[in-house]
């Protein structure tokens, strides 16, 4: 897989970690009302939550992966054309130029109704367990930008690579929402830049539009083993 699609998701967890940090905005804030302890309870909510990222995102990889055990030459250029898409969308998205992205939240909403009320037993996170297994149930919340990533790890072609994308992705929203939940307002704006935001969008797009050019020659390099397929 391209170094360039793992770069292009961990820039958009970062730049899109705001939104990630809002959806979580209650849980956060609940854990930083805990004195000395808010730092370890914080990494460890994070943790759970990457972790329910790393989880998704290797089986999404492993049953993507079976898909193209058989070299469906006309499915693998279908899949590559779509990841990079999903790319193209991502990068609109971070740069504000179209929502998208958003609308991938809807099938999402049904599974959460049956896993939120979960975390009704580890409330109140006062523990490091308790805030691991919060985390654990919270990234599975319905949102967007994770469901765009976790789509192209779906495309990926292997477990290994899809949970590889989804730890570069949870990385990326690390910052923001420790920010939130630690309130370092000083680090929040910088990622919340007009201009930033721009750069960074733009930078993704390019990877997916540069991705939906070579796809004119990605069938003759499939045949030749060359490439991986994302």
């Amino acid at each position: 897989m391209p170094e360039s699609t793992f770069a292009a998701v961990f820039l958009a967890g970062l730049f899109g970690g705001g939104h990630c940090a809002a959806m979580c905005g209650g849980v956060i804030g609940a854990l930083s009302a805990q004195g000395r302890s808010a730092f370890s309870l914080q990494l460890a909510y994070n943790f759970g939550r990457i972790g329910s990222y790393i989880a998704a995102g290797g089986v999404a990889g492993a049953i993507g992966g079976l898909a193209l055990m058989e070299n469906i030459l006309p499915l693998q250029i279908a899949l590559y054309v779509l990841a990079n898409f999903l790319l193209v969308l991502v990068g609109l998205y971070l740069a504000g130029w179209s929502n998208a992205v958003i609308r991938l939240e809807g099938p999402g909403r049904w599974l959460w109704r049956r896993i939120s009320p979960l975390t009704g037993r580890f409330l109140p996170a006062v523990t490091i367990p308790r805030s691991l297994a919060v985390g654990g149930i919270w990234g599975w919340l319905p949102c967007g930008l994770t469901y765009s990533v976790l789509a192209i790890a779906l495309l990926s072609g292997s477990g290994i690579s899809g949970a590889g994308l989804m730890a570069a992705f949870g990385l990326g929203t690390l910052p923001n929402v420790l920010a939130a939940g630690l309130l370092f307002r000083r680090l929040r704006p910088w990622f919340q830049n007009r201009l930033g935001r721009w750069i960074a969008g733009g930078l993704v797009l390019g990877f997916g539009v540069a991705g939906l050019v070579h796809a004119a020659q990605l069938g003759d390099q499939l045949r030749r083993g060359a490439i991986c397929m994302v």
